[in-house]
């Protein structure tokens, strides 16, 4: 992440998670965990532990629950869609502002877990 506010303001008020904790504030470098239900995500300003543009896939039970959720936001910088997937599977691609993508992927109906 470059921009706190920014990065809080894209996975709180947008995506929803909550920030579990945090190490550094100002101009030092920042380490925190963010999470929402089963995902868990470390974010970081620190130098080379990173490389932004990178991808992340999600698995997730209902895209379309979180896609109507997140439309309801007023968030401006993003409107994402539902497409194809891997294997037949849904997916929903986010990029943070720090242009990492998180890939919500859900698996189609047949090969869904027990």
């Amino acid at each position: 992440m470059f921009d706190l506010a920014a990065t809080k303001r894209f996975y709180v008020d947008y995506l929803g998670c909550s920030v579990d904790w945090q190490d550094g504030e100002g101009d030092r470098p920042i380490y925190m965990q963010v999470s929402r239900d089963a995902l868990v995500l470390h974010l970081s300003s620190h130098h080379d532990d990173g490389t932004p543009g990178s991808a992340v896939l999600i698995e997730f039970d209902d895209v379309a629950s979180l896609h109507a959720e997140l439309h309801a936001r007023d968030y401006p910088f993003l409107n994402p869609g539902i497409g194809p997937g891997p294997g037949d599977g849904r997916e929903m691609t986010l990029i943070d502002p720090a242009s990492n993508r998180l890939r919500f992927y859900e698996r189609p109906a047949s090969s869904a877990s027990p």
